[in-house]
């Protein structure tokens, strides 16, 4: 068997006997133990030492779905459902009363990385409550943001988290190999949610907003995992946004994707299209996305 490449790793007959192996040794672990033991065995850790177990888990489900591995029943049904459905509950602000305000009157706005439990509840509620897509909760390295107005009432929610695997319009835009991407795609951060609060009409809010978490998106990811993010980007469905909050907040826009999902295999699931918006975070950001790469590179950061 010709060697693969997995989740940015290299993976031959040895790697997937090694999988095999502890599968039939531990047939009790779950899909979780299982990934965290390869993470660990592999050494497979970001830049801050910590386990990317997540990066394991998804890697494991792509050679299960390709027939190389079996895996373990998952423990609890898929929870996409779930995430999409949307509590009960009226829309509206907390004081009863819809702003009609300008930004001035809001200003300052404190942005918080939610860190706590409670701060991350709160960035759960609203987003499942208020955001079209509703929200399930992050997967992998993330960063929320909350804001608040000087009363303390939440005006927007942020997420941050891992880079789509591949897009087309945003790979040309930095010029980077396959290889490389593979081994500099955590420095890339997608903005998976943003959400400004349905009570808020006030103008120019959402790209004051949008251009404040974004300059701070580089301090904070660096803070929560030790390694730096120099490009943010965005998928924005075409139909819904026209997407004047990214463009007055300087993003800028490379392209669409093709409206197809990239587990499509037949050609014949459309989703919608989504224009590609990107903001880069540093001003050497291509240089450090396509540096050259040492022979050995592998995607992963041994363990500390």
């Amino acid at each position: 068997m010709n060697a693969l490449i997995v989740q940015g790793r290299r993976l031959g007959p040895a790697e997937l006997q090694f999988i095999r192996g502890l599968r039939a040794r531990q047939p009790q672990w779950s899909r979780a133990e299982l990934s965290r033991q390869v993470a660990a065995q592999w050494q497979w850790c970001n830049p801050a030492g910590q386990l990317k177990d997540m990066a394991a888990r998804t890697l494991l489900l792509k050679l299960h779905r390709r027939g190389l591995i079996t895996l373990p029943a998952p423990q609890r049904r898929n929870g996409n459902a779930r995430r999409r459905a949307q509590p009960a509950g009226a829309v509206g602000p907390p004081d009863g009363l819809a702003w009609e305000l300008t930004l001035a009157a809001l200003t300052p706005l404190a942005f918080t990385r939610a860190g706590t439990a409670a701060e991350r509840r709160e960035v759960h509620s609203l987003l499942a409550q208020y955001h079209y897509l509703g929200y399930g909760g992050p997967v992998g390295e993330n960063v929320q943001h909350l804001v608040h107005d000087g009363r303390g009432r939440a005006v927007a929610v942020m997420v941050w988290g891992a880079a789509a695997w591949k897009c087309a319009p945003r790979d040309a835009f930095v010029g980077w190999s396959p290889a490389q991407r593979r081994a500099r795609l955590s420095l890339v951060a997608n903005q998976q949610r943003f959400l400004v609060l349905p009570w808020g009409r006030v103008p120019h809010l959402a790209s004051h907003v949008l251009a404040h978490g974004t300059r701070r998106l580089a301090r904070d990811w660096h803070e929560r995992y030790g390694h730096p993010v120099v490009l943010a980007e965005s998928f924005v469905e075409v139909d819904r946004f026209a997407g004047t909050v990214y463009r007055a907040a300087n993003w800028t826009r490379v392209g669409a994707t093709q409206g197809r999902s990239r587990q499509d295999r037949a050609h014949t699931l459309q989703v919608p299209v989504k224009a590609v918006w990107l903001r880069p975070l540093h001003a050497r950001f291509r240089a450090a996305l396509t540096a050259p790469l040492p022979d050995s590179e592998e995607g992963g950061a041994p363990c500390s």
